[in-house]
């Protein structure tokens, strides 16, 4: 139990095909209510799929695990509904120092430019965002969360998957169209298809502490090498929700984890770093190992692996709950348009291509992270040292500082689905990238550029003046929308005129749109539904908007 947290019990109710001892068939099944499985089952309820979560427990994750959430995250969250809880009870931060010794050598700032909805980061428990995505996921009539459900063997086929399931009442037979696979690290599925997980586990240990204090250090990431109060080794601080701290000490691969996380070896830890006159309580205490891993594959036919069970990195850089979150907002979309029949099925192998690719990209920066914070040898060791002391100093040297490079989302430049551009621009919207924020307003009223697109595809036009549109040019824009595929075209404008009936305008009233997408008059961004760009031209042209959104869905023929 902890201090500050009370764990919700979910009811179990018994599945109807234990009532009726029918088996009945779903379009998808998701099986793992953790943070993932969740954001997941999430988005294709909101997009009109009906699916079923299978979870063996019944309650939220024990301990506070996964600590921070990047803005990217926030972004995707913030689509599922559950992006506003998790901010305002977290703890927002951009700022992060690194130490070594006595000494601050460097800092940096996730967020140095204005006009961003979200932080760089939040701190929050993740047993909370997993509590708010329970209660966003039983407002969805088409979701059924069902605890206490375990699935104890999985048979895929051509066109889906049978599971058996056990429950309080005994085992019962289900099928699906599609099963999402989001069961963690030791994914039990993954074991049953004797699919392999490769990579690295390295030779080092860290404990961390959860700890109840109140302290008046700001809500910044404060990383320690060889700290005098935990000499030879790395300590990293950072605070969460309700006055808890995580406080993470490198141990070494020789530590005994049951030892160390007893009481009696943890307090004198923290105290040496605190000071005997802290006051502060244990609330939570584990002791972990690095592991930088995937599968080979994340797509099996039409069995989908996300998140922890495709894929592990070590906690440094907070790339664990983070690339797995934007696992599913990769696929979802992409599964709902094969289910209604919009896209071939081949559009799911981009998932695959796409989230391996930003798994190497974690894996790459996990491993270099995890190098840099825990040397092999007196070699590395003394050139690690070496970068610190000149990182007072010297710019050069703060760039080779890696403390954990943070999860950051990844530039999906060599994806198929994009359609290269075709003229000169500026920035780093390039198409792949994930769509900057901006301010905008529309009829009046402020709001922020991601929280208007997304879930579907969308064609932002900048328009010097919407009133000046001719009406021909409407209505090529308007029949888009009858195209096939599910497609807005809104006008962007840095004036507020009036557009022609049955088109809206954004007003890119600070200018930061134009700024950040290198746009004028006359430029064109296809966006996808995930928020990442898929093309962009410095002219209007149906055709070639067509072309592009066939490709973005691999319906090119």
């Amino acid at each position: 139990m902890l201090s500050t947290y009370q764990y919700p019990k979910y009811e179990y109710v018994q599945p109807p095909e234990q009532k009726s001892g029918a088996t009945q068939r779903y379009p998808v099944v998701v099986v793992g209510a953790g943070p993932v499985g969740l954001a997941a089952a999430i988005e294709l309820a909101q997009s009109g799929v009906p699916v079923v979560v299978l979870d063996d427990d019944d309650t939220v994750s024990v301990g506070s695990r996964g600590v921070c959430y990047a803005k990217r995250a926030l972004e995707v969250l913030d689509r599922l509904g559950v992006g506003d809880a998790c901010v305002a009870k977290g703890v927002s931060w951009n700022v992060g120092r690194t130490f070594f010794r006595e000494e601050e050598v460097y800092n940096f700032n996730l967020l140095p430019q204005p006009d961003h909805k979200r932080p760089g980061m939040i701190n929050l428990q993740q047993y909370y965002l997993e509590e708010y995505e329970v209660k966003r996921a039983k407002e969805l009539p088409n979701l059924d969360l069902r605890f206490r459900n375990k699935v104890v063997s999985v048979a895929p086929e051509g066109n889906g998957a049978t599971l058996q399931v056990e429950t309080p009442d005994g085992i019962y037979t289900l099928e699906t169209d599609w099963l999402v696979v989001a069961d963690g690290a030791r994914s039990g599925i993954r074991r049953m298809m004797d699919l392999e997980i490769e990579g690295k586990i390295f030779m080092d240990r860290f404990l961390i502490a959860d700890v109840v204090m109140k302290a008046d250090f700001p809500a910044e990431r404060w990383f320690w090498f060889d700290p005098p109060f935990h000499p030879g080794q790395s300590v990293l601080l950072h605070r969460q929700a309700d006055n808890v701290w995580r406080i993470d000490f490198q141990l070494g691969w020789q530590a005994d984890p049951e030892e160390e996380k007893k009481p009696e070896k943890v307090i004198p830890r923290i105290k040496a770093m605190l000071g005997d006159d802290r006051e502060f309580d244990l609330e939570w205490v584990s002791v972990y190992t690095f592991q930088c891993r995937r599968m080979h594959k994340f797509r099996h036919g039409r069995v989908l692996f996300v998140g922890d069970a495709a894929h592990q990195v070590s906690p440094f850089g907070a790339r664990g709950a983070n690339s797995g979150i934007q696992d599913t907002d990769n696929l979802c979309w992409k599964l709902k348009l094969v289910i209604d029949g919009q896209a071939p099925a081949a559009l799911l192998d981009s998932y695959g291509e796409e989230r391996e690719f930003a798994a190497d990209e974690n894996i790459m920066n996990s491993t270099r992270s995890t190098d840099f914070i825990t040397p092999k040898s007196k070699t590395s060791l003394t050139f690690r040292n070496a970068v610190l002391t000149l990182a007072r100093d010297h710019a050069f040297a703060r760039a080779l500082v890696n403390s954990g490079r943070l999860s950051v989302p990844s530039y999906l430049t060599e994806s198929r689905l994009n359609t290269p551009d075709g003229s000169a621009f500026a920035g780093d919207m390039v198409p792949g990238a994930p769509m900057d924020d901006s301010p905008m307003r529309e009829n009046g009223s402020d709001f922020w550029l991601l929280d208007r697109v997304g879930q579907r595809f969308m064609a932002l036009v900048h328009v010097s003046d919407p009133a000046a549109l001719d009406a021909a040019t409407a209505r090529r824009f308007k029949a888009l929308a009858d195209a096939g595929i599910p497609l807005e075209v809104v006008l962007v404008s840095p004036t507020a005129g009036q557009a022609p009936e049955g088109l809206r305008v954004f007003e890119d009233y600070t200018g930061r749109f134009a700024e950040r997408y290198d746009s004028e008059p006359g430029t064109v961004y296809l966006l996808r539904p995930d928020q990442h760009v898929a093309a962009r031209w410095r002219s209007f042209d149906a055709t070639r908007l067509k072309a592009a959104l066939a490709r973005a869905t691999c319906n090119v023929q």
